[in-house]
């Protein structure tokens, strides 16, 4: 009986996903001897006539990895969609747009000004951008287009299931694998993640006091969080309350507020509004001035509250991006 076969395909990403297929050690022994690795870029000379020449329905799942912004990463996403016969978007960036999100903050035009002539380590007198039409001694070439905005997976094809994690861990990367081999998927659509959140698996959830108040916020960059405490309690803004547990509290362990990847539990819209809601009535300020201070104190809210979803949330992007891009 032939092994089922499985793709792994990675868009607007860091290659960190990747490494968790990396992680599973030995372990992944045993998915090469269940399966076979039709396709993955960073590990096998595959191209894209390859991929054309299966017929639908060849490969069983494609993991995809990344965002999507350009036209070229459309293409393949919609090639794989129409060869596999299940899709998972994996990791934070598939999910939801993940760190190249962010960049739904700013504009296209302001993107290339600052990688292509403001950068002090950029040396480009001449102003030369990238062309998606060019000749150079005689040959045309062709760069794919870099579009407006940054899109989770789900915005440009029809996603089965969602791995999330920044990268995804590899124990639910075994599960999800073994899910599939046995038949035993849940219903489509579905995040395979637990539904708590990450507050409820926190071991630092005990010392969260019932009537906490925030003072200030407090920046790990500048100041040490205490081990045995809360973050929130801390003054460190810990995106635990809107997030799914299922991580390993690898942040948490590390001594580091969690930034939300695993993206938002099932009842929350948009994480950044779940996290706001719960920390509005916890700031403690007698004075206009003082809730003023208060909100300053914490650095790049946007970047904060949405660092790893802002494609995916009600926000979607930034409303001055949005005015200097219509």
């Amino acid at each position: 009986m032939a092994k089922p076969k499985v793709a792994f395909y990675w868009c607007a990403s860091c290659g960190g996903c990747e490494e968790t297929i990396v992680d599973l050690a030995e372990d992944i022994l045993g998915v090469v001897e269940a399966v076979d690795i039709a396709l993955w870029p960073v590990a096998i000379d595959m191209k894209r006539k390859d991929v054309e020449a299966w017929e639908p329905g060849d490969v069983a799942v494609a993991f995809i990895n990344g965002a999507v912004r350009l036209s070229e990463q459309k293409e393949w996403v919609e090639l794989l969609r129409e060869k596999c016969s299940l899709v998972i978007a994996f990791g934070s960036c598939a999910h939801m747009g993940g760190i190249p999100g962010l960049a739904n903050a700013t504009n296209r035009e302001e993107i290339f000004a600052n990688k292509y002539h403001r950068s002090p380590t950029v040396a480009n007198p001449d102003g030369i951008v990238p062309q998606e039409q060019t000749n150079v001694d005689g040959y045309d070439l062709e760069l794919p287009t870099f579009w407006k905005d940054v899109k989770p997976l789900n915005e440009v094809i029809d996603v089965d299931y969602y791995l999330p994690g920044c990268p995804p861990p590899f124990d639910l990367v075994a599960t999800a694998v073994g899910a599939i081999l046995e038949g035993k998927l849940p219903p489509k659509g579905s995040v395979i993640a637990p539904e708590k959140a990450l507050c409820d698996t926190c071991e630092r959830n005990d010392t969260k006091p019932d009537e906490m108040t925030i003072t200030e916020f407090k920046r790990t960059a500048t100041s040490t969080p205490d081990p045995e405490k809360c973050f929130l309690a801390d003054g460190f803004l810990c995106m635990g309350p809107a997030t799914r547990s299922g991580c390993g509290e690898r942040c948490i362990n590390g001594n580091m507020p969690c930034r939300g990847c695993f993206g938002p539990t099932p009842d929350a819209i948009d994480p950044g509004l779940k996290l706001l809601a719960a920390i509005a009535s916890r700031g403690e300020a007698d004075s206009e001035e003082d809730a003023k201070a208060l909100a300053d104190s914490l650095v790049d809210p946007l970047g904060t509250y949405y660092r790893f979803g802002l494609p995916a949330s009600m926000l979607k992007r930034s409303a001055d991006t949005e005015r200097a891009q219509t």
